[in-house]
């Protein structure tokens, strides 16, 4: 379909599904709780109703990915099944059930005036997410939005197509009947990758893009964007072992933060083990990690005591595997590995895994990530983890939002001034 469109045809449809947004955008601020929320039990109701015509159209997916060569982690985050449907209608329940974070009074202050000045949160307006192969961000998408009184523009990877499609249909049907403008949500139909040149350029309509996907998706999302964007490049997450921790915790934390879903970005990349407890705690955790068919790539200190580690290289120490791969490092002391982690980091997710107070304050104020962990797994960054019902994506930047994304972080503020005929003087 895409390739027969001319960029002026590519324009002139974005235009008008960037004005149905903004007037979808506009009645859906206004909206009460109570009506959101109906509208979230009615989608998730739809995606339960229509799950195997969902898991048909994912196999399309997945069929065509295997042809085309994906790789395991990308079939991964493509693939559906029943447990994952229900997972998702679950999501869209717990986003209902989530306080409304629209019109709360976040300040109110009353000047010597008489002025009284109150802040309010209020939705952004019309947001674009444009995402790879993860089927689920569609709904997620759609519920977070649709809670924070935004309309969402959505555009996944062509991988995805099928599923994204069957989803949104689904979505759009439960929003018409619960009396909700449907253009509250709209999935770009076109694979074509100059329909996202041409959005990305329509700040005229979209208030924020936010693209989930790989490191060079996001980089051109930047590269192009007129509209403000937030982002996360990568997910380099580091584990440090203290000198003094609990060995044993130790070795199931590292295991489930790498071994039990390596293709995802807060999976663990990374190891740093102090130098006082290598001899005894590498062997330990190498065994480990090799009877779950993970490759170690280590320095010199690691191989000496893990002999079966390949070498690794300077490039190890910022790679996101997302696969059964752990850059592994023996490190002199807590600021050598803070010292690694802030230099070598993606800003994601860290953990220490230490019972010395001091060590874990200082690490908990010195690494600079969006999410820092103190004795429990990586992987537990993520907005239904963390009670958010689900997330809009991982922010790693430092404006606006930071970490998991949920409804509050897809609202922003005005200033509401009352007064009784005050002039300044």
């Amino acid at each position: 379909m895409g390739n027969k469109l001319t960029n002026d045809d590519f324009k002139l449809a974005l235009n008008e599904i960037g004005e149905r947004a903004v007037i979808a955008s506009r009645k859906l601020a206004i909206m009460s709780s109570q009506e959101k929320d109906d509208c979230l039990e009615a989608m998730a109701e739809a995606i339960l109703r229509e799950k195997d015509y969902i898991l048909r159209e994912n196999q399309r997916d997945l069929e065509n990915g295997v042809a085309n060569g994906m790789s395991q982690a990308m079939l991964d985050r493509l693939r559906l099944n029943e447990a994952r449907v229900a997972a998702m209608a679950e999501g869209l329940r717990q986003v209902a059930r989530l306080e409304d974070p629209v019109g709360i009074t976040l300040s109110n202050t009353v000047r010597p005036n008489g002025l009284e000045i109150k802040k309010v949160s209020v939705p952004i307006g019309v947001i674009a997410i444009i995402y790879e192969a993860r089927p689920n961000v569609t709904v997620d998408a759609a519920a977070l939005c649709l809670k924070s009184g935004n309309a969402v523009i959505l555009r996944g990877g062509s991988e995805s197509i099928h599923s994204n499609l069957a989803l949104a249909h689904c979505l759009t049907r439960a929003c018409i009947d619960a009396g909700i403008e449907e253009a509250v949500v709209q999935v770009l139909p076109w694979t074509d990758r100059r329909a996202v040149q041409v959005m990305l350029k329509m700040d005229a309509y979209i208030d924020l893009v936010i693209p989930r996907g790989g490191e060079s998706l996001i980089r051109a999302v930047m590269e192009e964007s007129t509209i403000p964007v937030i982002k996360h490049y990568k997910g380099v997450c580091n584990i440090f072992v203290d000198k003094s921790c609990d060995q044993e915790m130790a070795v199931k934390l590292i295991e489930n933060a790498k071994c039990q879903r390596p293709g995802v970005c807060n999976a663990a990349e990374t190891l740093l083990i102090h130098k006082d407890i290598a001899a005894v705690f590498a062997p330990k955790i190498a065994a480990a990690l090799l009877a779950r068919q993970v490759e170690l790539r280590g320095d010199d200190a690691f191989r000496s005591f893990a002999p079966q580690a390949i070498p690794a290289t300077e490039d190890d120490w910022g790679e996101e595997y997302l696969a059964l791969v752990l850059a592994v490092r023996v490190v002199d002391d807590l600021d050598a590995a803070i010292a690694h982690i802030n230099r070598y980091g993606s800003k994601h997710s860290d953990l220490i895994i230490s019972d010395l107070p001091e060590s874990v304050a200082k690490f908990m104020a010195q690494v600079d990530s969006s999410t820092v962990y103190v004795n429990a797994s990586t992987r537990f960054t993520d907005g239904y983890e963390f009670g958010m019902g689900a997330e809009i994506g991982i922010s790693t930047d430092k404006l606006h939002a930071r970490g998991p994304m949920g409804p509050k972080e897809l609202t922003i503020y005005k200033y509401q001034v009352y007064g009784n005929g005050q002039i300044r003087t």
